[in-house]
């Protein structure tokens, strides 16, 4: 399982929120007299607001603090001073207070009581509280947390906020909790707050993972939609799931009833509602949408408006623009399942009739009343699934064509719908789901073209969740007993299959990828072809692969998902980088306007690698995160994982080797790599790269070392993906003195390679060689590195290299040789924002005799971060913010946002002045 994603450094056991645990660090870190010593916590029942307090009292301890705590009680709530007897109980009697104050505190909490003695005032008793902390805080700092301050009696409320206004210049942080909807009053608006929000859909996935049983197919993004990012109803759901707690609901798929304890959060005023009441209520959860008119006219006899006001009043709903909202996704769960079947199929059927003008979702509504198969409601859901379709609903055409088979009579019909909500599922991108539906489809018919299809789709989900080995043995089989009978469909299956094959990295694999396509018809599906070569032997007959690619692309449909992802993935494995991403950005294009997000993932990875080794740094970190939040919510564990290990490559990169090295290491826990070939050679250039920026050259040394064999002549792991590590190899071993080692694994890859190779993958060996040779030799490789044009496809490897050469030229007493070198080299460090290779150069430019650093790099565009440079020079340009949005692979709103900022940066008012404020002479 993947436990890390974009938002890390989080610690490991509370996902999702960084945000929160960063400002309680700032809170305990206040103990010090730094910063606000009061924290306001809000969040919504199970947002998970107890577990960041007791993670605060296990931090608060590990300091040395001296921790107090208080839970509010519905109990309680009634018993004067019951809380903050609660909070100070450790701390009491307080024998070293003074007479009058310890009297108020015992008189306070009725350890002494006097017949017809005045009642104590509340000043008294606050003083003598405040009194009593600060006497404990001279002796051990104090850490006072209050949990469910919702709960507390105000007695209570009122002496904690007049403590909390006056801790100034005590050794005391007070953290207080409370949903967000009943804050206490004294502390609602006068203390800083931090708002415990829903999961993120990525952390939300991955608490889904972290689970004894994790949810899969259909389920699971059930659970994620019906939870809604509340943590404790993750978990509650997936014990429910386990329990097999689950019922055919009117969206298709498992209806997961409430436990009892989320019952009791988020439902627990229904019982006592009136009858008329629950039935409106019913009527809201039936309907799903809450269009006020639909539930108006599905009860004509009632006055639902009237019917709701009990509902309103206790907040389960409110009324609003012809809208009944519910509180929380879950509501209508609990609401739902708390009536009969018959009830619940009412309700159903009169909502189908008042939409009889509305077929999609009349069908819905006549499927949940359905008592079994029913080939006329089967029919209306196939028909909605069509239409959802054509409009890019993916998911909804997979669910809608799911029930429809469960509702059909006819077996060879049914498994026709199986097959069908497959891969609708499929181009939702939920693999999972897609395994789930595909593997019933064998079951129902001996149609072998049916059957092979199921399993070509199976083969995809098995692939996608990191399960090569069995995907291959799948897809194979598939293939080679088609070839001759049905070649397309062959094809497409190996094309399937090369994704796996390029994956696992075997030779095995790739040996039987070549077999079997010797068997297919080549003149089927050209994009098909020319990314099953790719994939299986990127490095070999160059001359053919480029003419099959050419042939391909002129046959290509600018509008096919399948051409442009064949496409995109064997431009890119040949190094064709810069077409690469223009022809995945134009896939994402395709399935934006198709609205089936959830095959981003895959193909947002994709374009997240070209994006990278083309220099787009900004943009290939947006599309990683956006793969990784797909990827974790659908179950994509191979997109989840390559992305966590490309974001943790920039880290190291651009300085951060702490935390790169702690992604990579966090991101692979519990995952076997031997399976996956080409993410364990990236998780190892990622790890060397964090070792090598850290300064820890022998490490970075044996990282990269290791994706190469150990054999007498040193191999490739991944025949693939290692050969472009050769460069930074060669630059570890120099520093850690193990030249030899390293100049084995070059001649040996040097020799087993054709020499029709790429541009790019020349000039790597190139400056691997440069690096390893002698003096005589080393000139001639670094500039045939630099020499071919088309390296400045690859700018962050040829500044690389122009780095080294500087230093070479430098060092041989050829300053005003290097400096040009080292400048081009500086200037496309800074661009990507590569720290560790900008200061390294600049250190070799003043070395060289060039200007000081701070002359060199000090514009007045050095404010601003590497993407809002970006941002400012396309605006500069004249480009508007939704060009700059499709070039960056952004938001026009984030391309807003960053305009916002970059303006008073770069003091500028107006777009025309960027140009004049990106070029502006450094200070002297």
């Amino acid at each position: 399982m993947v436990h890390v994603g974009p938002d890390y450094p989080a610690d490991p056991g509370i996902l999702g929120r960084s945000v929160e645990l960063s400002r309680l660090e700032e809170l305990l870190g206040a103990v010090a007299g730094t910063g606000s010593q009061v924290l306001v916590l809000t969040g919504e029942p199970g947002a998970g607001k107890s577990t960041l307090v007791d993670w605060t009292a296990e931090q608060g301890k590990a300091r040395g603090l001296r921790v107090l705590r208080v839970r509010g009680s519905e109990g309680e709530a009634g018993l004067g001073l019951s809380g903050v007897h609660q909070l100070l109980h450790p701390l009491l009697p307080g024998d070293t207070l003074p007479a009058q104050q310890r009297k108020a505190l015992d008189r306070a909490f009725g350890l002494t009581a006097a017949p017809g003695e005045a009642a104590l005032d509340q000043l008294s008793l606050c003083i003598s509280v405040l009194a009593l902390i600060g006497d404990a805080a001279a002796h051990r700092p104090l850490l006072l947390l209050v949990d469910d301050a919702q709960w507390l009696d105000f007695g209570s409320v009122d002496v904690l906020a007049f403590l909390a206004r006056r801790l100034e210049g005590k050794p005391v942080v007070m953290l207080v909790a409370a949903r967000e909807d009943s804050v206490p009053a004294r502390f609602d608006r006068d203390f800083p707050q931090v708002t415990v929000g829903p999961l993120s859909r990525a952390a939300a996935g991955l608490l889904l993972n972290a689970q004894p049983a994790p949810p899969r197919g259909r389920a699971r993004t059930q659970i994620l939609q019906q939870a809604a990012g509340n943590p404790l109803a993750l978990i509650e759901l997936c014990r429910a799931l386990a329990r097999g707690r689950t019922g055919t609901g009117q969206e298709g798929g498992a209806a997961l009833p409430l436990t009892a304890r989320l019952e009791n959060l988020f439902a627990a005023d229904l019982p006592g509602l009136p009858e008329p009441t629950r039935e409106a209520l019913l009527l809201v959860a039936a309907a799903s949408t809450g269009h006020l008119a639909d539930l108006v006219h599905a009860a004509p006899s009632s006055d639902v408006v009237q019917a709701l006001a009990p509902a309103e009043r206790v907040g389960l709903v409110r009324i609003e623009d012809g809208q009944v909202l519910l509180r929380h996704p879950l509501v209508r769960s609990a609401i739902y399942h708390s009536a009969s079947f018959a009830e619940r199929r009412q309700a159903h059927l009169a909502l189908a009739s008042a939409l009889a003008g509305e077929p999609d979702r009349r069908a819905w509504h006549l499927a949940a009343a359905a008592t079994g198969q029913d080939a006329e409601v089967a029919d209306a859901l196939a028909e909605s699934a069509e239409r959802a379709r054509a409009r890019g609903g993916f998911a909804a055409a997979a669910s809608a064509l799911e029930r429809a088979a469960q509702l059909t009579p006819a077996p060879e019909l049914r498994a026709r719908r199986l097959l069908m909500a497959a891969q609708a599922a499929m181009f939702a991108g939920h693999p999972q789901w897609v395994g789930e539906i595909s593997g019933r489809v064998g079951d129902l018919t001996e149609d072998t073209r049916l059957r092979a299809e199921a399993s070509l789709l199976g083969g995809w989900a098995l692939g996608v969740t990191l399960r090569h080995e069995e995907a291959l043995a799948l897809l194979f089989a598939v293939a080679e007993r088609t070839a001759a009978s049905a070649p397309d469909l062959a094809l497409g299956t190996l094309a399937t299959a090369a994704t796996s094959v390029y994956n696992s990295g075997t030779a095995f694999h790739r040996a039987e990828l070549r077999r079997i396509g010797d068997l297919i018809d080549e003149t089927g599906n050209p994009a098909a072809l020319a990314w099953t070569r790719a994939a299986g032997d990127p490095h070999s007959q160059r001359a053919r692969l480029s003419g099959l690619l050419k042939d391909a692309l002129a046959a290509m449909s600018a509008e096919s998902l399948e051409d442009l992802t064949s496409l995109g993935g064997a431009t890119w494995i040949l190094d064709e980088t810069e077409q690469a991403v223009r022809l995945l950005g134009q896939t994402m294009d395709v399935i934006r306007r198709a609205g089936s997000a959830g095959t981003n993932a895959t193909v947002s990875q994709a374009l997240a690698l070209a994006l990278f080794e083309s220099g787009s740094w900004t943009a290939a970190q947006e599309a990683a995160d956006e793969a990784f939040w797909m990827a974790t919510e659908a179950g994509a564990d191979n997109v989840t994982l390559g992305s966590c290990i490309l974001q943790a490559t920039l880290r190291a990169l651009r300085g951060d080797h702490a935390t790169a090295r702690t992604q990579a290491m966090e991101a692979v826990r519990g995952v076997d790599l031997r399976g996956s070939l080409s993410l364990q050679v990236r998780h190892r250039h990622a790890l060397g790269m964090a070792a090598f920026v850290a300064g820890d050259h022998a490490d970075a040394y044996d990282q990269l070392r290791a994706t190469f064999t150990r054999d007498f002549r040193p191999a490739p792991v991944h025949y693939h993906a290692s050969v472009y590590h050769l460069g930074d190899l060669a630059a570890a071993a120099v520093r850690a003195g193990r030249t030899d080692d390293a100049r084995t694994v070059v001649e040996a890859v040097e020799h087993s390679m054709e020499p029709d190779r790429s541009p790019r993958l020349a000039a790597v060996l190139h400056r691997a060689a440069a690096l390893l040779s002698d003096a005589e030799d080393a000139e001639a490789h670094f500039r045939a590195a630099l020499t071919d044009a088309a390296a400045d496809c690859w700018p962050f490897e040829k500044a690389l290299a122009q780095l080294d050469f500087g230093e070479w030229l430098r060092r041989h007493r050829r300053s005003a040789e290097a400096r040009p070198h080292l400048n081009a080299a500086l200037e496309c460090f800074q661009r990507l924002d590569a720290r560790p290779w900008t200061d390294r150069t600049a250190a070799e430019l003043r070395a060289a005799g060039a200007p000081t650093a701070a002359t060199t790099a000090a514009s007045a565009a050095d404010v601003l971060t590497a993407q809002e440079r970006q941002i400012a020079e396309l605006a500069a340009q004249g480009l508007t913010n939704r060009d700059i949005a499709a070039r960056l692979y952004l938001s026009p709103r984030t391309v807003g946002y960053h305009l916002h900022k970059i303006f008073p940066k770069l003091g500028v008012r107006v777009r025309a002045q960027l140009r004049d404020a990106l070029s502006q002479d450094p200070p002297q």
